[in-house]
């Protein structure tokens, strides 16, 4: 099984599955998505994104980012779903250089747990819910997005090695991120030379926070996100399979 979706314009479309729980199950393969913007599927990337059955899809954006590049193609054919995880917005592309640009992006990340604890609660219920093959999205598919993605794997008890592996997947498609933001805004200058970049220690640094705070990031998920064990019991029922694990590449 392959991990990374191949699109032409979509650059960090990458399937959940194959990684192992603590219990010895397995993530299923084919059923929870993390994704950049789908609003740039036109043509064969549609048809593409089609065919893998998804059904729902929640739009981590804000509101203003959706009316600007547009949503899911069709929204209509899924239950779509609009969660702004994210409540205090910042311009990757302004970071000053001469900052610890990950400490700085680990802070950001902690506004995030604090003020969108609600909207993050909404979403784990939505994928606990999910009737089908799932998708969560933001611009691009690394910041809010790896947030919802390392919280989904640590609920489902996979080993925090992997929990930051797969956060720092986004790497392999930072250049692209880059060329992007550029054509898109060709009289700005990039100030932070590592825009588009997602290392492992960025969320290092988010759950240790984390752990640091509430005791556990279940801790946190329980205390301070509300989420209920029966919402958790249904993540990993729905999401969790005894089958084994493919080759991920």
């Amino acid at each position: 099984m392959r991990r990374h979706v191949e699109f032409e314009r979509l650059h960090n479309f990458r399937d959940l599955g194959g990684y192992r729980s603590a219990d010895g199950r397995i993530v299923r393969w084919g059923t929870l998505y993390r994704a950049d913007s789908l609003g740039k599927l036109v043509g064969g990337d549609r048809e593409r994104f089609l065919k893998l059955g998804i059904r729902t899809v929640i739009d981590l954006r804000y509101p203003w980012e959706i009316e600007a590049k547009g949503r899911v193609p069709e929204a209509e054919r899924f239950r779509y779903v609009n969660l702004s995880i994210e409540h205090r917005p910042y311009d990757q592309a302004e970071i000053d250089p001469d900052i610890d640009p990950w400490r700085y992006l680990a802070d950001r990340f902690a506004e995030v747990t604090e003020d969108g604890a609600d909207e993050i609660r909404q979403v784990l219920e939505e994928l606990a819910q999910a009737p089908g093959p799932a998708v969560f999205h933001c611009t691009s598919g690394k910041d809010r997005t790896g947030l919802i993605g390392a919280f989904v794997l640590t609920l489902l008890g996979v080993e925090r090695a992997d929990v930051l592996a797969d956060f720092a997947l986004t790497e392999l498609a930072a250049e692209r991120l880059a060329a992007d933001w550029r054509a898109a805004h060709p009289d700005r200058v990039m100030k932070w030379p590592s825009y588009g970049r997602a290392p492992a220690v960025i969320m290092e640094l988010v759950l240790a926070d984390l752990e640091a705070r509430y005791g556990s990031v279940h801790g946190y998920l329980t205390d301070r996100v509300g989420l209920r064990e029966r919402t958790a019991r249904q993540l990993r029922d729905r999401l969790l399979t005894t089958a084994q694990a493919g080759s991920a590449t």
